[in-house]
């Protein structure tokens, strides 16, 4: 049996924490990893002691028809990686990656084109972090520089989505 390259392991363990999830529209994981340790961990979900879509039955982005991407100021959860973010020490995250995997849960597949949203983005660039992989399939992924999100400032741009 041939042995799983590092980077899908940290993938996968993305994936499992991703289970914990409680959004009715996808689950993503995050794993910040550096020096190939475990820094931290997240997953989508309300704020502590806050009733989660799971818990409601509902999702006031989903009952708005809000597109992906867009006023997640609605969204009752924290993402899985200000999560992972927060359960970390800014020390542990310098030139840390951090690894992320969405299910669409309305497909039961990874999220087609799956990204950070600008909040995230800018928390990530702040937390110091270097390196941003994204699964696309059980076995490819995209690695992001956070430098280019730096350099090519999306929100100069007005853009909306992802």
């Amino acid at each position: 049996m041939e042995r799983r390259d590092k980077t899908n392991y940290y993938l996968d363990l993305a994936e499992v924490v991703s289970q914990r999830g409680t959004c009715l529209r996808k689950k993503y994981g995050s794993v910040i990893v550096k020096n190939d340790e475990v820094v931290s961990t997240g997953y989508v979900g309300a704020p502590r002691g806050r009733q989660n879509c799971t818990d409601l039955g509902f999702c006031i982005r989903e009952q708005l028809k809000i597109p992906r991407g867009e006023r997640y100021e609605l969204c009752r959860s924290v993402h899985s990686e200000a999560n992972a973010i927060i359960s970390a020490s800014r020390e542990r995250m310098l030139g840390a990656s951090l690894y992320l995997s969405g299910i669409d849960l309305k497909t039961n597949d990874y999220v087609k084109d799956a990204n950070c949203c600008s909040m995230c983005k800018r928390m990530i660039i702040n937390a110091g972090i270097e390196w941003v992989y994204i699964r696309d399939d059980k076995e490819h992924y995209r690695v992001i520089n956070v430098q280019d999100w730096v350099v090519n400032d999306e929100s100069l741009q007005g853009n909306f989505g992802y």
